[in-house]
């Protein structure tokens, strides 16, 4: 698939980006729960920030049924700062510059400031972060107590002096550091390598509507043995998902027959890929008809089966619908204990009515 007109690539970025960032308010819950797993019961989080329609996204030819979009920078780029930028100024005490020039701190209060960037060396993140900062020692009841959570992109925390766990979740990328607060200001930056992957699925030319098709993300290359845990599940189209940097495959289901496609993708830190989904397949109505072109016959019942006689789909109704994989088919039609056959080919892209004449094939009663 050829990759769309640059101009409109630079246009879009912007755009991505902050879909991007408000994405996350939908999923860095899922990878608090690691921490959560390990430091014991904490209490529920806040809900989440609505999400805004992300833009068309890019598309490049890529194996294994997906096209691979060009990753764009999670930032757009008027917003991204020099590297010399990116962090506050050290003042001669230690502390941010910020911090020395705030309101005072009362006496057994110290300033934490964060922050977080993609890595040791890509720029800062400037949203769609969760932190929580815990207790570093578990109570009686043997869990970490919540101190206090915060959703800034760099928020500076006033504690009492002592030990904490500091944890930051970024969709479902996250890190833990302990942090010691004595008498000075700290500023802590967290390294989270993560990117973003944007799904959308295509038959020829035509863009698969959203309601039709989903996505289910795995951990690592659908080639390597083992069972795969799911990083992602019926993930709608244009959804922004952030993910740890690595390999991933995807499974999109296009309706709910037989049409699946997988393939590979590798997520970048930093970077918004876009991934298109090529299915081979079409939609099919099913008809049963007394001659052709005849009124469909109601409370049929259908069973779509290839070649072999392995059931596709069932269904109820006088023209259901059915999303099919590029292939032949026979189907069986069962109408007031009668039942009747046919046979019809699916070709990528048509979508056509198949009719099965009622006196095509007439049976003695059904059992």
């Amino acid at each position: 698939m050829a990759t769309r007109g640059q101009g409109r690539g630079r246009r879009l970025r912007g755009v991505a980006a902050t879909a991007f960032a408000l994405a996350v308010a939908m999923s860095s819950e899922v990878a608090a729960q690691a921490l959560d797993r390990s430091l014991g019961p904490l209490p529920p989080p806040r809900p989440p920030a609505p999400i805004p329609q992300a833009s068309p996204p890019s598309a490049n030819l890529a194996p294994a049924g997906g096209a691979i979009g060009p990753p764009t920078s999670l930032l757009p780029e008027a917003s991204t700062p020099p590297q010399s930028a990116l962090a506050p100024a050290i003042g001669p005490a230690g502390a941010p510059a910020a911090l020395q020039s705030g309101p005072v701190i009362p006496a057994g209060q110290v300033a934490l400031a964060l922050s977080a960037r993609f890595g040791r060396d890509p720029p800062a993140i400037t949203g769609g972060l969760l932190w929580r900062i815990y207790a570093d020692k578990p109570d009686v009841a043997g869990t970490f107590r919540l101190i206090k959570e915060d959703r800034t992109a760099s928020p500076t925390i006033v504690l009492p002096a002592g030990g904490y766990l500091v944890h930051v979740t970024f969709g479902l990328a996250n890190a833990v550091k302990r942090v010691q607060l004595r008498s000075e200001a700290v500023r802590e930056v967290f390294e989270i390598a993560a990117g973003g992957a944007r799904f959308e699925g295509r038959v020829g030319d035509s863009k698969i509507p959203s309601g039709q098709i989903s996505f289910d993300v795995y951990r690592g290359s659908q080639f390597e043995p083992g069972e795969k845990r799911p990083a992602g599940k019926e993930i709608a189209t244009g959804d922004v998902v952030l993910l740890p940097e690595g390999a991933y495959h995807v499974v999109s289901n296009y309706g709910d027959g037989n049409a699946v496609v997988r393939s590979d993708i590798r997520v970048q830190a930093g970077k918004l890929t876009d991934v298109t989904i090529n299915h081979r397949a079409a939609v099919i109505t099913l008809k049963l008809v007394s001659e052709a072109g005849g009124e469909a016959l109601a409370n049929t019942q259908w069973s779509v089966l290839t070649p072999g006689g392995d059931v596709v789909k069932e269904s109820i109704g006088a023209f259901p619908k059915v999303i099919l994989a590029e292939g032949d088919y026979i189907v069986i039609a069962r109408n007031e204990g009668h039942a009747f056959k046919g046979e019809f080919k699916v070709e990528p892209g048509v979508d056509r009515e198949v009719e099965v004449l009622a006196h095509a094939l007439k049976q003695s009663k059904s059992p």
